[in-house]
């Protein structure tokens, strides 16, 4: 594998993603988990420079304003997208994270979608549509680990 950011609107399927390519026997860090967002939001610069320094091999999913300063880092950044009315549904569906279950929220996502993502196609080598099996999702993403010679 090769270093590659798997970004995309909250709903996306980042998460789900990462537990199967986890599950594949991938190194992956969903920095949603365990303190790599300082509480202003942005990634730890520091934590990601020591990770991204030690590791050639690693998927990291995430999506924070200071995203940009690492994208030199990472070999492929790959956006997750979906339609709102897909996303919305799964935030409202979802178990393993509260964020999205109230109407504010919900419009924050929205909103999000109007304003965020555009900026992260623009930084993305690669988009997917999140509504793929997640199984196709994990084989496109090892794909890019291992390009046909």
């Amino acid at each position: 594998m090769v270093r590659i950011l798997v970004t995309g609107m909250s709903g996306t399927g980042k998460s789900t993603v990462l537990r199967e390519l986890r599950r594949r026997g991938h190194l992956t860090v969903d920095t949603d988990y365990n303190a790599w967002e300082l509480p202003d939001g942005s990634w730890d610069e520091s934590r990601m420079d020591m990770l991204l320094a030690q590791y050639a091999d690693v998927i990291v999913s995430g999506t924070v304003e200071n995203q940009g300063r690492f994208y030199d880092r990472f070999e492929h950044v790959v956006l997750l997208s979906a339609p709102a009315t897909v996303i919305l549904d799964r935030v409202r569906r979802r178990n393993n994270n509260p964020y999205g279950k109230t109407a504010d929220q919900q419009d924050e996502i929205l909103k999000y979608l109007r304003t965020v993502e555009p900026l992260l196609r623009r930084g993305a080598t690669l988009e997917l549509d999140g509504r793929r099996p997640v199984a196709e999702l994990a084989d496109v993403i090892e794909g890019l680990g291992h390009p046909m010679a």
